[in-house]
């Protein structure tokens, strides 16, 4: 059964919300609440846009080993990634909070290089075309087109909401998940990422 995805269409939407999520939800214990600590985003210092939910309750959880295609179309899954933390992105072309916060998740990636690998990995269920279609017309730099058409690995992790961002540590177990569009670049991001070194 594929999960039923909560998401705003369009830009403006994006742009009055953290992310696709209907529900709201207080700052889990002990964070700020997201808003405060976003930052500025890259354009220029323009006003930032809202930051997601962070979720600590499935910490320690090992990744699934559902399968979904990799840039090139074959399959692969998230044990294929251990050896590095893992910073695993849910979203799709159709999801404006999502689209919002690609080009965050391209630059956090080049400045990541070797230390942070970030995955992409589309919900579309109209093929991979639409996906590649996507990626060529903004040339990320670093992120490639993984899709899983069948949202089956959405459907492992028991997702409802994108985009959802998963951050693994290097032997495969969750630290947290970020419910809703973020600001990769910033300072609250950095500070959370560091939290996946010590596995």
């Amino acid at each position: 059964m594929r999960p039923v995805i909560a998401c705003l269409p369009g830009l403006l939407a994006a742009l009055a919300l953290a992310g696709c999520d209907r529900q709201k939800a207080a700052a889990p214990q002990g964070e700020a609440p997201a808003a405060a600590e976003a930052g500025g985003n890259s354009a220029g210092g323009a006003q930032p846009y809202p930051t997601g939910r962070l979720d600590r309750s499935h910490a320690g959880a090992r990744a699934p080993a559902t399968m979904f295609e990799d840039a090139q179309g074959r399959p692969v899954n998230l044990a294929a990634f251990r050896g590095r933390p893992l910073l695993v992105n849910f979203w799709a072309t159709w999801c404006g909070p999502c689209v919002v916060e690609m080009p965050s998740l391209d630059r956090l990636a080049m400045r990541e290089g070797e230390a942070l690998q970030v995955l992409a990995v589309s919900q579309d269920t109209g093929g991979r075309a639409k996906v590649t279609d996507f990626f060529a017309a903004r040339n990320f730099r670093r992120l490639e087109a993984y899709l899983d058409g069948e949202m089956a690995l959405m459907t492992a992790l028991r997702l409802d909401t994108l985009p959802t961002t998963i951050l693994y540590d290097a032997d495969g177990r969750e630290v947290w998940r970020m419910t809703g569009m973020a600001e990769w670049e910033g300072e609250r991001a950095a500070r959370l990422l560091t939290e996946a070194e010590g596995g």
